[in-house]
């Protein structure tokens, strides 16, 4: 009976103290297998969030190199636009050229080999105030969208610099110029002839015909030293214009076949 109620009492004070250090222990062990869990799964996670970003990176720069080659496709079907339009401007400043000549050898001739109507007629053949205006849209998206830094060429992408930044500021200074220009010839022949003509807008190349209808020849002005000055000036810039048209179309052949090399 006394060995039971010591039993009885010391227990509680032991026995629980071992109990509580097993518990601890198992505690222990039980929570050390989550944290080690915690960290690989933790681990796993940051490796899952930088493998997507790494995907995402590459779909980006996927998709931005498919929007750069069909830019640069798109540019090859505007570079022949573009040199269609040089083909008729060159072909309208050769023909100007040719009546120029015509005139000035007429008035060197003593106004003996052209009647009056058809001296007029070839007054109006002179055009020398249409302007290339470059098709930039597809460049500006390229800019724009940062596709121009995607090109692997350098020579393509200087050329496209080159045509849509010097060629192109050029172009409109000189265009400006012979506008001007175009404007006091034009006011001089209408000032000086009294000329009616029709106007056919479905014909001719940029912006229709004109067929003579009625005149009045002035003969003194035709052969005046202002009259003959006028020409050969309008003579000069279709030369100028046509030396800087050629320069940019040679620059086009060479950007439409960089770019057909570049996809």
């Amino acid at each position: 009976m006394l060995l039971v109620l010591v039993g009885c009492i010391i227990y509680p004070i032991f026995g629980e103290g071992k109990d509580l250090a097993e518990e601890k222990k198992f505690s222990n062990e039980q929570t050390g297998i989550p944290w080690k869990r915690r960290i690989l799964e933790g681990l796993f996670i940051v490796f899952s969030i930088l493998i997507s970003f790494f995907l995402e990176d590459i779909r980006q720069e996927n998709e931005e190199i498919e929007k750069k080659n069909e830019l640069v496709a798109d540019l090859a079907i505007v570079v022949e636009e573009d040199q269609m339009q040089i083909s008729a401007l060159e072909k309208t400043l050769r023909e100007s050229l040719r009546c120029i000549d015509i005139l000035q050898d007429d008035i060197d001739n003593n106004h003996q080999i052209l009647s009056d109507q058809k001296a007029l007629e070839t007054i109006l053949c002179i055009e020398i105030g249409h302007s290339f205006f470059p098709k930039d849209g597809v460049y500006a998206q390229l800019v724009s969208t940062g596709a121009l830094e995607l090109i692997e060429n350098t020579a393509l992408k200087n050329g496209l610099l080159e045509l849509f930044t010097h060629q192109k500021e050029r172009n409109f200074a000189t265009s400006k110029e012979i506008d001007n220009f175009n404007i006091q010839l034009r006011n001089s022949m209408f000032k000086n002839f009294r000329i009616r003509f029709d106007y056919d807008s479905k014909d001719g190349v940029f912006y229709g015909a004109k067929i003579l209808k009625g005149s009045q020849f002035n003969l003194k002005y035709y052969k005046s030293d202002a009259f003959y000055g006028l020409i050969g000036q309008a003579s000069l810039y279709a030369n100028m214009y046509l030396r800087q048209l050629s320069d940019i179309k040679t620059n086009y052949t060479k950007v439409a076949l960089l770019a057909l090399e570049e996809n």
